[in-house]
């Protein structure tokens, strides 16, 4: 199977996932601790997208960014989280997610190069939202450290998985990642109109 194959395997595969399953009573979530917080993040078109799609833009970030990357989208997560732990209330949280994913589909299509310091804290504030979601909708009585253990791993795995992506492209032709930075766009502005 050549490289292009596998890349459009994946891309269809990640596309299968059902719409916003990041809401409570999703039956998937009645699981306790670590494997609800592991499979989270895996249950929602939204969450793959933003995710693999920061991991695949960062490989052609400078490589303070492209090295940072990962740990930005986990601090962000994280963040988020506690927020939600915390009682504060989040408006937008929704539309927050949406337009994570669109955006990052725009930096993708564009190849858009950003300092670490912008990229970073984009990158931060895109995953507090998804964070906060997450945090939301951990299960009553689980242990707080298991779920947030599970959709950190989570988390990485989504985000290195964009990145292995980000890495196949670079040989590509430029305008093969700038349509799949527009589809993820599109489709960030279907979740946020819908």
């Amino acid at each position: 199977m050549n490289r292009m194959t596998k890349l459009l395997m994946t891309v269809g595969l990640m596309l299968t996932a059902t719409v916003a399953a990041a809401h409570p009573g999703d039956g998937v979530h009645t699981h306790s601790g670590f494997l609800s917080g592991l499979l989270h993040p895996m249950m929602g078109i939204d969450h793959l997208l933003a995710m693999a799609a920061i991991g695949f833009w960062s490989i052609r970030q400078n490589t303070t960014m492209k090295n940072g990357a990962p740990l930005f989208v986990v601090g962000g997560m994280v963040l988020g989280a506690a927020i939600a732990w915390g009682g504060v209330s989040l408006t937008g949280v929704e539309t927050g997610i949406a337009m994570s994913v669109l955006l990052a589909g725009v930096l993708i299509a564009t190849m858009a190069k950003l300092p670490t310091a912008i990229g970073g804290t984009l990158v931060a504030l895109f995953m507090v939202t998804h964070g906060y979601a997450h945090g939301a909708e951990m299960t009553a009585g689980a242990s707080l450290l298991s779920y947030m253990s599970g959709f950190v791993i989570a988390t990485l795995a989504i985000t290195f998985v964009g990145r292995g992506l980000g890495t196949l492209m670079l040989k590509a032709d430029n305008r093969v990642t700038r349509a799949l930075g527009g589809v993820v766009a599109v489709i960030g502005s279907v979740l946020a109109a819908g």
